[in-house]
């Protein structure tokens, strides 16, 4: 449902930043590389050590809702900013081939997504006005 525009930026990006939920609800952001395949966002990495990270750790305890952010501040002078912020639902860790190489990896099915600025342009004016996607069968 991402347009050609916010796949082509979303598979430039080599940093996301995601966020889950701990035991207590507290919000837990960790910036990470990602992989996106057309469909789904897989995070994780090389090694069982993955397992014992907290992202994981909380995933896997059934906190499954995350936020994912994909940004990039193009210009200070002028103001250019672009994004795409991501609503999901993250799947249990598999083993797979990723990014990183053979490891450990969890999916994340989008929800609903939130893009701006696809283009590049400065803020002149006002903010960017966002693009909403919406996923209707995740």
């Amino acid at each position: 449902m991402f347009t050609d525009e916010e796949t082509t930026y979303l598979r430039s990006q080599p940093l996301a930043r995601l966020a889950t939920l701990n035991e207590d609800n507290q919000p837990d952001v960790v910036p990470l590389s990602f992989e996106y395949d057309g469909t789904s966002f897989w995070v994780g990495g090389v090694g069982t050590q993955v397992l014992q990270t907290r992202k994981f750790r909380n995933i896997t305890a059934g906190r499954r809702k995350v936020s994912l952010v994909i940004d990039d501040l193009v210009s200070f002078d002028p103001f250019i900013a672009r994004a795409i912020r991501v609503y999901g639902v993250a799947d249990d860790p598999v083993e797979r081939v990723g990014l990183v190489g053979p490891g450990i990896y969890c999916r994340i099915t989008p929800t609903e997504a939130w893009a701006w600025n696809m283009a590049g342009e400065p803020a002149v004016e006002s903010w960017y006005e966002p693009r909403r996607i919406v996923w209707r069968n995740p």
